[in-house]
């Protein structure tokens, strides 16, 4: 019987040897290889943490104590020994498990997370809250090497240490390298400095020192203080977080069972701010991912005996995006891109080996990210930040304050606008439109295809007016049509109509094109606009339109309070004019993971319900009767998938 069988809550952990324990250690990665090869995932971050997850819940004792993980993409094996084993074939999928942790999941699930830097902070929040509350538990937080560089949890540190709280930090590092001459010593030291005598004598030795004559007193605590670091920094970087109040311990062996499970035990019982640093290998027992932990990072479905992905399908806008950002590089040597630590996401691989030195990853700081764009702008360069849009809401009041308010030109290129599937609520880019176009100075502008993106980014390379965004989302789009020449605010009229007129944006502009153009068949003749911008608008084509229709749909992908169709209704009651408009996007509320097509659909985007709306708004009961969303299949296999 496998051991990972036996296993429904960490209580079942307690009971198992160290050689179980290892045994089961590799049943785990097995089992997260199978799903997330059929699934799709965060592979290579949970193979780097089984050891450590498992370690943690063997020590403390979860759910009293409290394990918060940072991004909360590597908690897969956190899932699997909380009794969620059985439901584990079903991560990601519509209905399934999350493939972050959530509350409503588990009561082992301590807070919702999916973006990085604020572990430390809620598990600061939960250590004082216990103290005030008169409750004990211990509270952990698990954070990455790439997410402790964020502000906010350096931030978090530094109060944490101010506070002195029973707090511990454990510092996840699958990056950094540990010379072959730290192992022994550095294993040898930090028993020492673990163990419950090193402990006594420290606070021991502080003390007497306290009682010295005051002119000397601060002088030797300082020269002790400077001693037990200098020696601790023979081996390792512990300097910089003994000075914001931690306790530091390791570097630690991530993938030494024994060794994690010993430290813990020791550590257990002390009350104050402690960082643990682990060091741990991404991807590790897998051997595609060991060698390319940045592709399997986060994955979709794979061949398990290759890690061949299954998928051959290009990645449509956003390798358009790369491949147009080298082209402008080549012909403007000002072009320069900055990302925030998504690289290969966000197709700036290519550009990163050709232009190394035009290309700046600053690690997951998107605040950082805007500003320093703002400064490279003033020194007369031209720079392109390529960011998430569930991410760039980060750096939103540096964007107003440090770009939009001085007019500075920098581009913003916003990639997964709108529904991205499988990962969730916290990775959706349904916002954007909304809290974009409110800001002044800022040009707002979303591409129907991947021909128009290449064309909006030119035109924005060259805008020196001001900031401009380009939204596009994780998905593929080909218009086999002529197009239009992009000008700033200007829309372009797909097709005519008589019966109605549809308002289009980004993504939502082929799909709806493909429904009108079927719909003719059967007598309904609605006109389609391809919006370009949300912001300005095309404000004479719009006073036409509404001399022609008293009836219109606009369409986006994002949310529709204060959107594209917000911002289309606002800009006819400013003039006055009595129309009617039936606004269609995304919800009011926030979307759960799932495929993309099923989403789009459950928010009334899919083929069939947006011919439906139409037909209900223009048309008559007879004239869908020969509707069927296949029709348009041509077009859900570039836009929807």
């Amino acid at each position: 019987m496998a051991i990972l069988e036996k296993v429904n809550s960490p209580v079942d952990l307690k009971k198992l040897s160290m050689p179980e324990l290892n045994v089961l250690a590799s049943e785990i990665r097995q089992e997260i290889i199978k799903v997330t090869a059929k699934n799709g995932g965060h592979l290579a971050p949970s193979l780097g943490v089984v050891e450590l997850t498992l370690a943690l819940h063997y020590v403390f004792d979860a759910p009293k104590d409290k394990i918060i993980w940072d991004v909360g993409h590597q908690s897969y094996t956190h899932k699997l020994v909380t009794g969620r084993k059985e439901r584990f074939a079903t991560l990601r999928t519509s209905g399934g498990l999350s493939g972050f942790p959530k509350r409503q999941e588990s009561v082992y699930d301590v807070f919702d997370t999916g973006h990085s830097g604020n572990s430390v902070s809620v598990a600061l929040g939960l250590a004082n809250g216990a103290k005030m509350m008169g409750e004990s538990f211990k509270t952990i937080a698990v954070i990455g090497d790439g997410s402790i560089v964020t502000g906010m949890a350096f931030e978090a540190l530094n109060n944490a240490g101010i506070q002195k709280s029973d707090l511990m930090v454990v510092l996840n590092d699958n990056e950094m390298s540990i010379a072959k001459s730290n192992g022994a010593i550095a294993t040898h030291l930090n028993r020492i400095i673990t163990g419950q005598l090193y402990n006594r004598v420290r606070a021991d030795v502080w003390n007497l020192l306290g009682h010295l004559p005051r002119n000397i007193s601060g002088k030797a605590r300082l020269a002790a203080k400077k001693l037990e670091e200098g020696l601790k920094n023979l081996i390792v970087p512990s300097v910089i977080f003994e000075e914001l109040g931690f306790r530091y311990i390791g570097p630690i062996k991530g993938h030494n069972l024994g060794e994690l499970i010993t430290t813990f035990q020791r550590l257990k019982k002390i009350r104050e701010p402690i960082l643990v640093h682990v060091v741990t290998k991404k991807g590790k027992g897998y051997a595609p991912a060991e060698l390319q932990p940045e592709i399997f990072h986060g994955i979709g479905p794979f061949d398990t005996e290759t890690g061949v992905p299954r998928s051959t399908n290009p990645s449509g806008f956003t390798k358009t995006f790369g491949e147009s950002l080298i082209e402008a590089a080549q012909i403007n040597e000002r072009v320069v891109v900055i990302t925030a630590g998504m690289c290969l996401g966000a197709g700036l691989e290519a550009f990163r080996r050709k232009f190394p030195d035009r290309h700046y990853d600053v690690g997951i700081c998107e605040q950082h990210a805007v500003t320093f764009a703002a400064g490279l702008a003033l020194s007369g360069l031209k720079p392109i930040v390529a960011i998430y849009s569930t991410f760039l809401a980060r750096a939103y009041d540096q964007l107003i304050q440090d770009v939009c308010l001085q007019r500075l030109p920098v581009v913003l290129a916003i990639d997964r606008a709108g529904l991205v599937g499988e990962d969730g609520p916290t990775h959706h880019g349904q916002f954007d439109l909304s809290y974009l176009r409110l800001i002044p100075n800022l040009v707002v502008m979303a591409p129907k295809d991947e021909a128009e993106l290449n064309a909006m980014l030119q035109i924005a390379i060259e805008y020196d007016k001001g900031p401009i965004a380009i939204r596009y989302p994780k998905a593929r789009a080909t218009w086999n049509g002529k197009s239009s020449e992009i000008k700033i605010g200007k829309a372009e009229v797909l097709c005519e109509g008589e019966d109605g007129c549809v308002l289009a944006i980004g993504s939502t502009v082929l799909p709806i094109f493909e429904v009108c153009q079927n719909l003719l068949k059967s007598g309904i003749k609605i006109g389609v606009v391809n919006a370009r911008f949300v912001k300005p608008l095309d404000q004479e084509l719009l006073l036409r339109l509404a001399n022609r229709f008293n009836r219109f749909i606009t369409i986006e992908e994002n949310v529709m309070a204060g959107g594209f169709g917000s911002a289309i209704m606002e800009f006819f009651n400013s003039q006055g004019l009595t129309v009617r408009i039936k606004q269609l996007g995304l919800a009011d509320y926030f979307i759960e993971h799932g495929k993309r097509e099923e989403l789009l659909n459950s928010q009334g985007l899919s083929g069939e319900k947006l011919a439906r709306t139409i037909q209900n708004e223009f048309g008559t009961s007879e004239s869908l009767t020969s509707f069927r969303d296949d029709s348009i299949g041509s077009v859900n296999s570039r836009w929807d998938k």
